[in-house]
């Protein structure tokens, strides 16, 4: 539940702090008071984008925090853990949000988060039904979202769409490739001759750089027999050659060594340089014999390189570009000379996919029409609650006859075909009989505005039973209804609340009466500046609330006492 909502310097709140309890949790205050404003910074918790307009007047940035308890229930500890946030182990989580000029930040338990991360943390914590919410009902595209919410076919949707999504891709793939054809026909002789070229190369790579070195060293090979032959001399040949006096030096420190031992690691030093003069002596001996004075083959390197930067040039810059060319351009001439085949075998790809999306789509649609009883039926108890002890809500389910659909529904012997949609082959409407003997029509077409009301709420109440959101805030969700009925409205949320923390902002005295605990938001002029506060309410002042609502003016001890009276019977029906 949501234990406490932290606001500082948002809107007209400078400072504000509001401990919630269990149960249901009453907001009430004139029209401008600051409920939307307090129902603005939550939403702000939820990941809704920030407005720096937002920010109180010579305020640096405005800060809104939420302190949630049980969080450790569910799914929720394991998705912060695949964000890189790490639960708290006593259950709390701690959101906040930080809005300054050109930027917000948010914090889920003091770790930055981005706001797709904080919506899907909070999408497992908070359902905010706003005001004008109810007319989501009045789009038919929703309904099967609410549906399906409420059967929990998550898991069947996502199954159906993945397979949408390879139907899709191969279709898109070989429609591709059908429109290529011509171009791809036109190109093959082109093609064909970029591959007769660069295959008749024999490309390898590394063998430029190879061949570069041996040119390197034919051009030079003049210059390397005399300098080699010249080097050999001066080592070892020469009357005083390199070598020989080195040999000199070692006869001398042996002679030494014998007579002081520390002359031994000076002795070794040079025994070692003694080696390694004698096999770079054999090295340029070895060397200076090996050396190809081959101008015929310096000419073969020099074409072949020069038939290489060709290449180079023509197809890509490198040698390895050039072999990257001619293995995508294989590709291209194989499809263009298999074109057929490449089609025959897309469609059986496609074929195969559609056979799994219809199976997928199949027994998506089965599940939906039991979940559609279940909702009719709870629904109409619901409704009957709320005062419309007659309607009749029905969920109807459409099929899209299409001949080249995507989808084949079994039907007797034969196959039907359907059209595909991403959610589904359902097309899926909800239908409304508000009065006795009257046909089910479209909501669009039927439903008033205190009707549409009280549909969404028997469907959040239903969908909340099913859920396990551990918070609903209902912002005004009596729209349009009164009397008898808003005071069933009341009951309804109330019934609700044993399972959920709700947070009920209304006008309505009879919903207001209902709740476990009350809270009033006020707007005062403080030191020349407006302020938005809001506190909880004892039994004298809740009565007194209430019979403010009920008089809509003054208060009067006629309407104090039927205040007390509309609390007190709210209590006796516990």
């Amino acid at each position: 539940m949501l234990r406490s909502l932290s606001i500082r310097d948002y809107a007209l709140i400078e400072t504000l702090e509001v401990d919630f309890d269990s149960g249901l949790n009453i907001i009430t205050g004139e029209t401008g008071a600051g409920k939307s404003i307090l129902l603005g910074a939550l939403k702000l918790l939820l990941g809704e984008r920030a407005s720096t307009e937002a920010i109180r007047g010579g305020a640096k940035k405005a800060v809104i925090e939420g302190v949630f308890d049980n969080a450790n229930e569910g799914r929720l500890p394991d998705l912060l853990r695949a964000h890189e946030i790490e639960p708290d182990t006593s259950g709390v989580l701690i959101i906040r949000r930080e809005v300054a000029s050109g930027h917000s930040r948010a914090f889920i338990n003091d770790t930055p988060a981005t706001l797709d991360v904080l919506r899907e943390v909070a999408s497992h914590t908070i359902d905010l039904h706003g005001q004008h919410e109810h007319q989501s009902l009045l789009r038919t595209e929703t309904h099967g979202e609410l549906l399906d919410n409420f059967g929990g076919l998550g898991g069947l949707v996502d199954t159906y769409q993945a397979h949408y999504r390879t139907v899709a891709d191969l279709t898109r793939e070989r429609d591709d490739l059908v429109e290529r054809e011509a171009e791809l026909r036109q190109q093959k002789e082109l093609i064909g001759f970029q591959i007769d070229e660069i295959d008749r190369a024999y490309l390898r790579v590394g063998e430029k750089e190879e061949l570069e070195a041996e040119r390197r060293i034919l051009e030079n090979a003049e210059r390397l027999y005399e300098a080699t032959a010249a080097l050999y001399e001066m080592l070892s040949e020469s009357e005083d050659a390199l070598y020989d006096r080195l040999v000199v030096v070692r006869n001398q420190l042996q002679d030494l060594a014998r007579i002081d031992a520390s002359f031994e690691d000076t002795l070794g030093e040079v025994r070692s340089a003694e080696i390694i003069l004698k096999e770079a002596t054999q090295f340029l001996q070895d060397y200076n014999a090996r050396i190809e004075f081959n101008p015929e083959r310096l000419d073969e390197i020099r074409e072949r390189l020069g038939e290489l930067d060709f290449l180079a040039r023509k197809y890509g810059g490198t040698i390895e570009a050039v072999i990257a060319f001619r293995e995508e351009i294989g590709r291209t001439y194989d499809l263009a000379a298999n074109f057929e085949a490449a089609i025959s075998k897309l469609n059986g790809n496609i074929e195969a996919a559609q056979a799994k999306l219809s199976k997928a789509a199949y027994r998506l649609s089965q599940k939906r029409h039991e979940v559609a009883e279940r909702i009719e039926a709870m629904i109409g108890v619901e409704l009957a609650t709320l005062g419309m002890p007659h309607a009749q809500f029905v969920v109807q389910f459409r099929l899209q006859e299409d001949s080249g659909g995507w989808i084949a529904f079994p039907e007797g012997a034969k196959a039907r075909r359907v059209a595909a949609f991403p959610a589904g082959a359902d097309l899926i409407e909800f239908l409304l009989s508000a009065n006795l003997g009257e046909e089910p029509k479209p909501l669009t077409k039927v439903a008033s505005g205190g009707e549409v009301s009280r549909i969404m709420l028997a469907l959040k109440t239903i969908l909340a039973k099913s859920e396990r959101l551990p918070i609903l805030v209902f912002d005004e969700i009596d729209t349009g209804v009164s009397g008898p009925i808003a005071r069933r409205a009341g009951e309804s949320m109330h019934r609700l609340a044993q399972y959920h923390q709700i947070i009920a902002i209304t006008h309505l005295p009879q919903i207001a009466s209902l709740g476990d605990t009350h809270f009033v938001v006020e707007k005062a002029v403080e030191g020349g500046r407006t302020k938005t506060h809001i506190h909880r309410l004892d039994e004298a002042e809740r009565a007194e609330q209430i019979a403010l609502l009920l008089s809509g003016d003054a208060v009067s001890e006629a309407t104090l006492q039927s205040a007390r009276e509309l609390i007190q019977s709210g209590r006796n029906e516990e």
